[in-house]
């Protein structure tokens, strides 16, 4: 799967953010192998060196941690994990507050909206 790039912001981030994505929906479960940096590179659709200096930050961060000569593996602390599941959602909120505020909606309309959401969410949520 390749990843769709924002120009607006650095690639290496964006690949950092959907790693850890991948890793708090149990796609990388904690303690699991990432892919080599070359498969990530071809899966990402970018340079392998973008994916080592990837690696590089997530195991700076504490997210990742690497076994010389066999990998990089998503940390097996839980709680790091469900901390990056916290932040992820908090840059999430803001980001949709910051949209829906550009917007300069009445306090009913953004009601509706919350209902609408709360709807779509409860639907995708019965669906799984």
């Amino acid at each position: 799967m390749t990843l769709i790039i924002d120009p607006n912001r650095p690639i290496y981030l964006q690949i950092m953010e959907e790693i850890k994505k991948r890793a708090v929906r149990g796609h990388y479960p904690p303690g699991s192998q990432l892919p080599s940096v070359r498969e990530m590179a071809q899966e990402m659709g970018v340079n392998p060196n973008t994916i080592a200096r990837v690696y590089t930050e997530l195991e700076r961060e504490g997210f990742v941690f690497t076994r010389r000569g066999q990998g990089s593996y998503i940390t097996d602390n839980a709680r790091r994990i469900e901390r990056e599941r916290e932040i992820l959602t908090e840059a999430a909120v803001k980001r949709f507050v910051e949209e829906i505020s550009a917007l300069d909606l009445q306090n009913s309309h953004r009601q509706e909206l919350i209902e609408m959401i709360t709807k779509n969410l409860t639907h995708k949520e019965n669906k799984s």
